[in-house]
């Protein structure tokens, strides 16, 4: 019999109000902690509490234990813890990233629940209310992070909602949006160009080089005794802000990019105007963009920026001529062709037509994967039909033709 302590009666003891049948199921969760879960009553009742314990015991031996409660948080409570532990990316990415939760995942879903997440209500959402294909995937990869990364933390829930979204389709572009300028064109378009920025569109379309790889050029990168010069960083922009950052996209973007004779003419007459110093400062340092390194400037004698050279490319390409708005499916916006990027282009299409091998034109353009220069970057010629048809007359002239008879 328990002893009680001296004047406590036993009508005074406080009474367990966890138990509502009588069938209640105890476990302990994988931290320890005592947890519980009452049957009512029925014939089964006893059936159905050993069988919860048996499954419960086994999912906490295989480690696949999830406490139910973990998941009632809110996604934007869920946010405030996920978000911090994120490793570091880029500037961009990181605020492209802030965008899409504040502008889309936040205002539709932040108030809900983890557990109440459910697969056709986000699949809906993203269809329907989430405008552009891009936009579409980059929402849905950070929300597919978040609730993955949800399921991996103690199981807070069982499964990933966003796991089986489907995307559309993106939308389908003409050949003829897409087709570079030929030479013939980029000639003319330099000729509507002001003086000090024809080295820079030359200069483009020698090497291939993107723009931020251009304008974040340094003079202690290029040997013009060796021909060549070495990417090894980039200027990009974040909300009208410039800053320095390594070379691009991924490993491939550090290389050695050859210089013909008219590169290495641009090369020397920015040179010559700006007196570049042959230091190359350190990227950390304090963000500085040290322009007295910089081999292409502005007028100034600043770092260039795509917003002000636009003031003049498009006088430029409609003085040649060729200005040509093309319509964005994705974006609904008109955009001129051709852009500046093009250039990139009519270089990959140049070293296809030289018969170089894809392997060496991927290298050079900085590309883990050959087939995206394939694809991407280089276009067949406008009169491809005709080329085709011509290369397959001497298989077809000796053919007999056909005629038509009646049945």
């Amino acid at each position: 019999m328990e002893v009680y302590p001296p004047g406590e009666k036993y009508s005074d003891r406080r009474r367990r109000r966890d138990c509502i049948g009588p069938w209640q199921a105890r476990y302990r969760d994988p931290s320890g902690k005592q947890c519980s879960k009452n049957y009512p009553i029925s014939e089964g009742g006893k059936k159905a509490a050993e069988a919860f314990l048996d499954d419960v015991r086994s999912r906490v031996r295989r480690r696949e234990y999830g406490d139910p409660k973990r998941g009632e948080i809110t996604l934007s409570q869920w946010w405030e813890s996920w978000w911090p532990a994120q490793p570091q990316r880029a500037v961009t990415t990181t605020n492209r990233k802030l965008s899409g939760w504040r502008a889309h995942i936040e205002p539709k879903w932040g108030q809900w629940r983890l557990c109440d997440l459910e697969y056709i209500e986000l699949q809906k959402w993203l269809t329907v209310d989430v405008k552009g294909h891009h936009t579409r995937r980059k929402v849905l990869e950070l929300l597919n992070q978040m609730l993955r990364d949800a399921v991996r933390d103690g199981k807070r829930i069982p499964f990933n909602p966003a796991a089986e979204i489907k995307l559309d389709a993106p939308p389908k572009k003409d050949a003829e949006d897409t087709r570079p300028p030929t030479r013939e064109q980029c000639a003319a378009i330099r000729e509507q160009l002001p003086v000090w920025y024809r080295p820079l569109v030359v200069f483009l379309e020698e090497t291939g080089l993107r723009w931020g790889e251009a304008t974040g050029l340094r003079w202690g990168h290029v040997d013009l005794e060796g021909k060549h010069l070495k990417v090894k960083e980039v200027l990009s922009e974040d909300r009208g802000t410039l800053f320095r950052k390594a070379a691009p996209k991924s490993a491939a973007g550090f290389r050695t990019v050859p210089l013909t004779p008219q590169a290495i003419e641009a090369v020397e007459t920015m040179a010559a105007r700006f007196r570049p110093v042959h230091t190359v400062s350190p990227i950390g340092d304090g963000q500085a963009l040290h322009s007295d390194e910089l081999v292409f400037r502005g007028p100034l004698g600043g770092a260039l920026t795509r917003h002000n050279f636009r003031r003049s490319w498009i006088p430029a390409i409609q003085g040649a001529g060729l200005a040509r708005k093309v319509r964005n499916e994705e974006t609904k916006r008109d955009e001129w062709w051709p852009r500046v990027h093009d250039l990139r282009h009519v270089f990959a299409t140049r070293l296809k037509d030289l018969g170089i091998p894809e392997k060496d034109v991927q290298t050079v353009m900085g590309h883990d994967r050959g087939s995206k220069v394939t694809w991407l970057y280089q276009h067949s010629a406008e009169d491809v039909a005709a080329q085709v048809l011509a290369a397959m007359a001497p298989e077809t002239s000796g053919v007999r033709k056909l005629r038509a008879v009646a049945g």
